[in-house]
Parts: C-alpha cells; sequence; structure tokens
C-alpha cells in the first residue's frame, strides 16, 4: 500500500515543480513510511510515497517501461500480478522489476485503456503516455483505494487524500454544505462529490482521461444484477462447490506478499470464513487481531475466543474503553477528513495500531460479504415490508419484523406501535429503487434538524432522496427488488463509508494495508448470477456462503445470527456527566457561531441530553458525532489555528 500525488498542466497551468510534488507526498507520509519517488516534466508531475509490500529490493516507483515514455505510480496491489507478467514475458515484454506495479506499465502497451480489465486487485493508478501526452487515473471496482482530484489555474491536482491537495496554498478550501447533508442522509457523499467544495473523488470502477487538455471520465466496470446470468436450475451443492472454491483462490490471492500477512477476526461469519479458509488451505501461519469493548452491548470477545480456540490460531486482542473512542476520536477525523456519523472507525484505527506493533503491515478482512451475499438487516428488513406492502392493513405480517435486530439495547422493533410508524416510512415509494434505505436514510436525516438557520435558508433543510438517481445504472429498474437494495448498498455505505472512514483511512493512519478477499471482482459477479433465494433463504441471511463454509466454521458461529460491527458512540464523549478535554471548546457557543453549519442553541441542548446519558436512539447519537466530526473538519483543515500538515496524535489532549 501506498500513496500517490501528482500534478498536470492541462490548460496553460504553470509546469510542476519538485517542490510542489514533494509537499504534497509528504503529507501522507502515513501511507508509504518507507521512501519516496517522483517524475516530472513540462507537463506532468508524479509522486510516491511507499509501504514496501511486494518487491521490496527494486519497486521504487515511478515504475517506467523500457524506453520510459510510460510512467506510473500506483497505490494498491494487483493481485495476479505473477499470472499477468508470464502472459506479459510471452508476448515480448521485458521486465526490470518483480513488482506488481510493472505489470500495469505492460498491461497498458498490451491493452490501451482496457488494461484495467485485466487487473484482480485494489488499486489507485496514475500512468503518463509521453507519446501521447495523456494522463489515465484509474481507481479499483469496488471503490477500495481513494483518489481525489481538483482543477485550479489551468491544472488538476490528484491525491489519495485531500491533505495532500490541501498542502499546496493554491488550493481553496471551504466545507460544501450540500455535500454534507448527503453524509448526514446516505452516510457519506455521494461521488464526484467529496465534503469539500472543489475537489472530486473517481467513482470505483472508473477511469479519467485527460489529454490535450480535454477531461474524460469512463465507467469500466460496475455491479451487474441482470437476469440473464441467472440459473435457476442449477443445485445448491453446485453453486456451494464453486463458491467455496473461489472464495479459497481470493484468499490465496491476496496472501501474496514478501512481508507476513495477518486477517482481522471479529467473530462473526465473515472474518471466520477467511480466517478458516487460511488455516485450511494455505501454508500461511495464522495471526489474527481482534477487538473487543468494555460494553457487553457491543463486545463479540467470546466468540472471538471461541474461533481462537477452533483454529489455534496466534492472537492478539484488544480492549477498547469509551474514553479510548473519545480521545483517538480527532485523530480519526484527521485521518478521513470528512464528517462522519458513527465511531466506528476509532476502535479499528486502535487496532490496526495493534497489528503495526507486532510489525505486520497487512491485514485480510471479511468486509465486502454482506453487500454480495446479502447479509445486512436491512435486506431482511425491505423483504418484510414489501411482504406487508401487499395487504398494508395486516396485523400479523409487520410481526415478522420483531424477528429482526435482536441485538439492540433499543430496537425500533420493541414497540409495537413505535415499529408499525418507523418501518412504514417510505411504503408510498415501495416502486422507488431505494426503497429498502428509506427508514435509515430518514433516521440519519434528522441530523439536519442541527444546522443554522442560515444553512437551511440556503441550501434546504434536507435532501430528495432522488438526487440517488445520479448513481443508478438505467437498468436497474428491470432488477429484482433484493439487488437494487444491493446496489444502493454498495455504492454508499460499502464505497463511501465502509471502505473508507472506516476501512483504507483508519489502517492506512497505522500504515497497515487491509485487503478483502470478498470483494475480489470474481466473487462479486459470481454471486450476481445466484438465484436471490440462495442469498436469503427466508430470513435466514447469507444462506449460500454458510452452506459453502460447512466443516470450516463452527456451526455455533456459521448459524449465529449477524450482528453488525458497532461502538460506544456519544457516551464516549463524556465521562462522569461532563465533556471530555476538547468537546467543551470545539462545542461552545461562539465556535458553534464562527463556523456557521449548526444551530448553537440546538447543539447545546443536544449536547446536555449527551451528558446526561439520554441520548438512546440512533437519531441523537449519529447527530452529535456528526456534529462533533463536522466541526473538527472545520478546525483542522479550515481554521487559522488548524495544524497544517501536521500528525494530529495527542493534538486534542
Amino acid at each position: 500500500m501506498c500513496g500517490i500525488a501528482g500534478i498536470i498542466n492541462a490548460n496553460g497551468g504553470n509546469p510542476p515543480t519538485h517542490a510542489e510534488l514533494k509537499q504534497m507526498i509528504e503529507a501522507v507520509h502515513h501511507r508509504g513510511p518507507d521512501g519516496y519517488g517522483y517524475f516530472s516534466n513540462e507537463r506532468i508531475g508524479l509522486a510516491h510515497a511507499r509501504l514496501s509490500i511486494i518487491d521490496l529490493i527494486d519497486g521504487d516507483q515511478p515504475i517506467r517501461n523500457e524506453d520510459g515514455s510510460i510512467q506510473v505510480v500506483f497505490n494498491g496491489e494487483i493481485f495476479n500480478y505473477i499470472e499477468l507478467r508470464e502472459s506479459l514475458v510471452k508476448s515480448g515484454h521485458h521486465f526490470y522489476t518483480h513488482s506488481d506495479t510493472e505489470v500495469i506499465v505492460h498491461l497498458y502497451e498490451q491493452h490501451g485503456l482496457d488494461f484495467v480489465d485485466h487487473l484482480n486487485g485494489q488499486f489507485a493508478i496514475a500512468l503518463w503516455d509521453n507519446n501521447r501526452q495523456r494522463l489515465v487515473i484509474a481507481r479499483d471496482r469496488a471503490g477500495i483505494r481513494p483518489l481525489f482530484y481538483t482543477e485550479v489555474g489551468g491544472r488538476i491536482y490528484f491525491s489519495s487524500e485531500v491533505k495532500s491537495l490541501f498542502s499546496l496554498p493554491d488550493i481553496p478550501r471551504k466545507i460544501n454544505v450540500k455535500a454534507l447533508q448527503e453524509i448526514f442522509t446516505f452516510w457519506s457523499t455521494l461521488p464526484p462529490n467529496s465534503l469539500f467544495e472543489g475537489v472530486r473523488t473517481l467513482a470505483p470502477g472508473s477511469l479519467m482521461l485527460i489529454e490535450r487538455g480535454e477531461k474524460k471520465i469512463i465507467k469500466y466496470w460496475d455491479w451487474d444484477f441482470s437476469a440473464e446470468g441467472i440459473d435457476h436450475n442449477r443445485s445448491a451443492d453446485d453453486w456451494a462447490e464453486e463458491l467455496r472454491s473461489l472464495m479459497i483462490d481470493s484468499v490465496r490471492l491476496q496472501l501474496r506478499a514478501d512481508v507476513p500477512v495477518g486477517a482481522y477476526l471479529s467473530g462473526g461469519l465473515d472474518s471466520s470464513v477467511i480466517t478458516s479458509l487460511i488455516k485450511n488451505y494455505t501454508d500461511t501461519p495464522l495471526r489474527t487481531f481482534s477487538i473487543g469493548f468494555e460494553d457487553e452491548e457491543f463486545d463479540e470477545s467470546g466468540f472471538q475466543k471461541e474461533l481462537v480456540d477452533y483454529l489455534g490460531t496466534n492472537h492478539s486482542h484488544v480492549m477498547c474503553k469509551r474514553s479510548d473512542i473519545g480521545e483517538a476520536f480527532p485523530r480519526v477525523i484527521w485521518h478521513t477528513e470528512t464528517a462522519i456519523v458513527r465511531t466506528a472507525p476509532t476502535p479499528l484505527m486502535l487496532l490496526s495500531g495493534a497489528v503495526t506493533n507486532s510489525d505486520y503491515k497487512v491485514v485480510l478482512t471479511g468486509e465486502g460479504a454482506d453487500e454480495v451475499f446479502g447479509g445486512y438487516d436491512i435486506f431482511k428488513e425491505a423483504k418484510v415490508r414489501r411482504f406487508w406492502s401487499r395487504s398494508p392493513n395486516s396485523k400479523w405480517r409487520p410481526r415478522i419484523l420483531e424477528r429482526l435486530y435482536p441485538y439492540l439495547k433499543h430496537s425500533p422493533t420493541g414497540s409495537g406501535a413505535f415499529s408499525q410508524r418507523f418501518f412504514q416510512q417510505g411504503m408510498e415509494s415501495i416502486d422507488k429503487p431505494y426503497f429498502a434505505h428509506i427508514p435509515r436514510w430518514s433516521t440519519t436525516q434528522r441530523v439536519t434538524q442541527f444546522l443554522s438557520e442560515e444553512v437551511k435558508s440556503l441550501y434546504g433543510q434536507s435532501l430528495s432522496y432522488d438526487i440517488i438517481s445520479r448513481l443508478l445504472p438505467e437498468e436497474i429498474d428491470s432488477w429484482k427488488s433484493l439487488n437494487k437494495d444491493q446496489y444502493i448498498e454498495a455504492n454508499t455505505l460499502l464505497s463511501g463509508y465502509l471502505l473508507s472512514s472506516q476501512g483504507d483511512r483508519v489502517a492506512m493512519a497505522n500504515s497497515i494495508e487491509a485487503r478483502f478477499p470478498f470483494l475480489d471482482h470474481r466473487v462479486i459477479e459470481f454471486a450476481a448470477t445466484m438465484p436471490n433465494r440462495y442469498k436469503i433463504m427466508g430470513l435466514d441471511e447469507k444462506y449460500m456462503l454458510k452452506r459453502a463454509m460447512k466443516g470450516l466454521v463452527p456451526d455455533s458461529i456459521r448459524t449465529r445470527s449477524k450482528q453488525p460491527y458497532r461502538a460506544p458512540d456519544s457516551q464516549s464523549f463524556f465521562k462522569d456527566g461532563k465533556p471530555i478535554g476538547y468537546i467543551d471548546e470545539l462545542l461552545s457557543e461562539d465556535r458553534i457561531k464562527q463556523a456557521g453549519y449548526f444551530n448553537p442553541k440546538a447543539t447545546a441542548m443536544l449536547m446536555k441530553k449527551c451528558a446526561k446519558g439520554k441520548a438512546l436512539g440512533f437519531a441523537d447519537n449519529m447527530a452529535f458525532v456528526g456534529i462533533v466530526s463536522t466541526m473538527l473538519v472545520d478546525e483542522m483543515f479550515l481554521s487559522k489555528t488548524a495544524p497544517a500538515m501536521m500528525d494530529v496524535s495527542g493534538y486534542y489532549q
């Protein structure tokens, strides 16, 4: 894993300088603390920060072709590079390194812009073709690795992280309030928006072509649930056998590295699958890491211990207290570079720190299985709500919802009357592709009631859910309901939050590369051809994945109900009814007024409610975390007292 940055003189801008490139790449030193590399001419400047994973000896970037006319900087891993290299050598290409990066150069020579179709990996790539005077920027299919860009003064600047762009004084800094409202609805901004005005993110599965001053964005891959590929006559055993074989190969590929590789172990099905496949089908020593909580509501340590004993793994366990979350939260926001509505990324940053302290650089994780195989309660909830909508006056159909969310202390299914009101939200929009998400988005959108009157008057209090349509393919209306739900989940929560704030950013904060075998594009494409009854059988989620892993994972874990990873929220910022260190000043009436995003009186009332421990529901907790994180973004990236490009660990003490 690495960091990349660059500048292209696209329309009469000044030539990039080494000083600018150096400043940009050093701002993301945590992504690649093992060294820097540069390439520049009158048109283009490329910079690279290296985290040594593959080819420790001669893998310094930029990597070039034989005559130096093509230069590449790359953040990520190409897992099938060995097979690609063999094929390219047979075609007459000459390699000067053993790096996975070099296959990108020669694939481009061989296939042009179609080179991305041959890559199995997670990546953000910047490739300069000097003969064509062409810059190609590409991002992996699922959106695992980040890539941002902005256009100022005839130049296009790009980087792995926004702080790299902001290291240069010419780049304007301002929060995009419309994007903030997207976060307060969908949990993330919608591409191409980032939280900052003028700073855009390249969407997953896309490449950007900049040639002779013209910019073009091409979608080269997408989640596809076309009915033509589904074989309804194939036996469940055949599906299970192929799925197991495919997962074994995905895990084997993603274990490739010149450094030791570990795995996260949450105690749930997904991470248990990954660790069990490592144990049973590879020669890699099984080294695992897990997080636990002092609050029983969030803790899965018992299930983690059960699997550790079952597999005999060498294991490290990190116990996370509420105070740990509150203390580390500013550093999390420094790395996520965006507002968030949950604290869940924070324990994962602490966990990646434990991985670093154990001298590991790479971990495999189970993220993505729920989106691919239909694992979330939101999918089951939508299935019940659609069933209910066909007989809206039924008294027993909505009672099926009581079987959901057993892990929540304050479950929306706990009260019959409240449950009916809550889950009836959006029933009039059952024909909309986002029908499944309306209850969750409605809850999250309550954060917007805390916006200032000025913001509401300029931008409106809330967004229409229909803006999600800019992400949706034209053919989505012809898909099955579950597939619509999966697509939207994959292109909002997964790529915009789970793989970003809760994934890449908090792992790379400690120079750790996370890998995601369930997001191998072959696994995604295989699952997309699977009949939906094999994803959710009745209300049994991830049915086929469980079936495929029978005998590999203990039945007590394989058949347990889904318990999503969560962490304490607003209570992490208070001790004995008083706000911890930085909260008092950050949320003071003067500071809230100065920033201008939120209503000072409403914020003060929410703070008092949280201090008394009375913020019990999702809405209040998300509002408080959303306000704190937004104010931290303002403090760190926009205010005159921002800590420039410094690491902020320990900044708020």
